[in-house]
């Protein structure tokens, strides 16, 4: 059984709007080398159509785009990515594929099929799939910017306290701390 890590980008004051990061060469970096790592990637909808928006055209070639930006879309294009929702069914992207029925049991089958791990990097669903169980590891971009609105990672809330032990720590040359810590069991 493969790991599900949840994985994102957040400011200092917990803001998650991807427009608040640094999204330069080497955050594109270590986003790709996560998903080189992973075996799929898991989104919600929203997630979904807003990367589908966008990087299957830098794949292409389309657009202007640095390497390392480029690489991230080329191997995106390439990489199994799961899609939980309720309201679309139909999703045409590159090697997507649709999680149906009850939560527990897509995303838990999900894992089971996935001995490379999972991915996941929507902070909704994050926040539903932590009310289950399910994630097992963080890796979170922690981005030196204090953007003072939402959305906030786990805005609507857990059942109770979730205990993390760090695995490791590294500031990369923008100031983004890259931190990972795994669920205490």
């Amino acid at each position: 059984m493969g790991l599900l890590t949840f994985n994102i980008n957040v400011t200092l004051d917990g803001c998650v709007d991807h427009q608040e990061g640094i999204a330069d060469d080497e955050t594109h970096a270590f986003f790709t080398r996560l998903m080189d790592e992973g075996g799929a990637m898991l989104w919600g909808r929203v997630t979904y159509e807003m990367m589908e928006s966008y990087w299957p055209a830098v794949a292409r070639g389309a657009g202007e785009a640095s390497p390392a930006m480029r690489d991230w879309a080329v191997k995106l294009e390439a990489k199994p990515k799961y899609v939980v929702s309720s309201t679309r069914k139909d999703f045409p992207w590159t090697n997507s594929h649709h999680i149906a029925g009850d939560l527990r049991t897509g995303v838990q089958k999900l894992k089971d099929a996935t001995p490379a791990g999972v991915l996941l990097c929507s902070g909704k669903l994050a926040t539903e799939l932590d009310r289950l169980d399910l994630i097992d590891e963080y890796k979170i971009l922690v981005h030196p910017r204090i953007a003072g609105h939402g959305p906030t990672l786990y805005q609507s809330g857990l059942p109770s306290t979730r205990r993390l032990e760090l695995v490791s720590a590294k500031p990369l040359r923008s100031g983004v701390v890259a931190v990972h810590y795994r669920r205490a069991r």
